[in-house]
């Protein structure tokens, strides 16, 4: 079977009835602007995926006033600290009195608690509107998707774009870039011709296609696979499913849209494949060996090793999928402690998937038992974290011009990390939640 890489990939009609069911089961409460978001010059047009378009966002003017503010990127410590917060964005932050605090501004009291920038979680799975409210209430205010079955991140993307309170602020990988994609092909008008392939997506053309149309939907950056899943049991996460060529032609489409592309991995040499092809941040990656570490660092290639989601794997009830979590998990600790001894940038993302959010912290306490530092642990999801989603300059630090996203917590994180796993309060956008 072959598809013409070059034909176009219809837009219009196609694209918004595309996003409007993709809100509709990502249950959010603008489905019908997300829908009106797909037709440029409707009032709430988002202007492709880069934009908002005329859709005004709701954000808030606040005051964060007496705790102890914590700057992630310098490690710099602030008693009795003032946050100033307009329009959803920092103006101003310091010590009390050397920071002019604006009259009939909402003030939130901040005393005994400690001040840090929201969290960012760079590999998470949110399809409803629920999921992003857990996430949210785990302090994460900016996120990274690892894909959705139906566009449903691309809904909720928008959705946290003139709703903030409503979800973290997304990056949308759209549909998985897999050899089977099963059902999801069925879901949109400009994949079905897949359906056809009688290897699945394997092609380079096929390849091609589920790239441009997953741009054309609006996606922010590409997903895709180099071997099997761990999560399965009948799947052996070791088995090779691209080849080095084929995730050269996804990297190739991607930069063509000038998106990058995450990766799904687990065996050294996928993980070696992957990141030669130019993938721009390795998930997972238990078995990434020094060679493939060292080309990360040359390549300024991100690793994200979903921590979380290896340990979760030892407490299943099944029992090759205990086993699996008991065994990789060192495993994956050792290549976390070797990559930051290495200098290659790392992230925290808890994987997150099925109606269950796990706090992100919990992914921070375990880059610390991997070996780094509390202040670098902290930093994979703030602004490490911020960087691998393009967002250094508004998300991970409470600085002039930096969006006005907040945790509050009951203590000093860097003495006890367990403390981001439940913060006192979450603040999105200048607006307490």
């Amino acid at each position: 079977m072959c598809v013409d890489a070059h034909s176009p990939v219809p837009s219009g009609l196609t694209r918004r009835g595309v996003l409007a069911g993709a809100a509709a089961l990502a249950g959010t409460v603008a489905a019908a602007g997300a829908a009106a978001a797909a037709v440029p010059g409707s009032p709430g047009a988002a202007g492709g995926a880069g934009g908002s378009g005329g859709a005004r966002p709701r954000t808030g003017d606040l005051v964060v006033r007496g705790g102890t503010l914590l700057d992630p990127a310098t490690g710099h410590v602030t008693e009795d600290a003032v946050v100033v917060i307009r329009a959803g964005v920092v103006t101003a932050a310091g010590r009390t009195g050397s920071v002019r605090v604006p009259a009939g501004v909402p003030v939130l009291e901040a005393d005994g608690h400690w001040v840090l920038p929201g969290l960012t979680d760079a590999h998470i799975h949110l399809s409803t509107t629920a999921e992003a409210r857990a996430a949210l209430r785990h302090g994460v205010t900016s996120a990274r998707s690892g894909s959705t079955s139906f566009y449903q991140d691309i809904a909720i993307r928008e959705l946290a774009r003139h709703s903030p309170e409503l979800a973290p602020r997304l990056r949308a990988a759209g549909v998985f870039v897999t050899p089977l994609p099963g059902d999801t092909l069925l879901a949109d008008p400009d994949l079905t011709p897949l359906a056809r392939a009688r290897d699945g997506v394997r092609s380079a053309e096929a390849l091609r296609r589920m790239v441009d149309v997953n741009a054309a939907r609006g996606a922010d950056v590409i997903k895709t696979r180099v071997n099997e899943r761990a999560g399965l049991p009948d799947q052996d996460p070791l088995a090779q499913v691209y080849t080095h060529e084929q995730l050269a032609e996804i990297v190739a489409a991607a930069r063509r849209h000038g998106k990058g592309v995450l990766c799904h991995s687990y065996s050294e040499k996928g993980c070696h494949d992957a990141v030669t092809a130019g993938i721009r941040s390795l998930e997972h990656g238990v078995f990434a060996g020094e060679r493939t570490l060292r080309e990360m660092r040359r390549r300024d290639t991100y690793f994200t090793p979903t921590l979380t989601a290896i340990a979760g794997l030892a407490e299943s009830a099944d029992p090759v999928l205990a086993e699996r979590g008991r065994t990789f998990l060192p495993v994956l600790q050792r290549a976390v402690r070797a990559a930051h001894e290495l200098g290659v940038p790392l992230a925290a993302g808890t994987d997150s998937s099925g109606g269950t959010v796990d706090p992100v912290g919990r992914e921070v306490e375990l880059m610390h038992a991997a070996g780094l530092p509390a202040l670098d642990a902290l930093r994979t999801a703030t602004t490490g974290a911020a960087r691998l989603l393009g967002l250094d300059g508004t998300a991970g630090r409470l600085a002039r011009g930096y969006a006005g996203d907040a945790v509050l917590l009951a203590g000093d994180p860097l003495a006890d990390l367990s403390l981001l796993k439940t913060p006192v309060r979450v603040i999105r956008a200048g607006i307490p939640l």
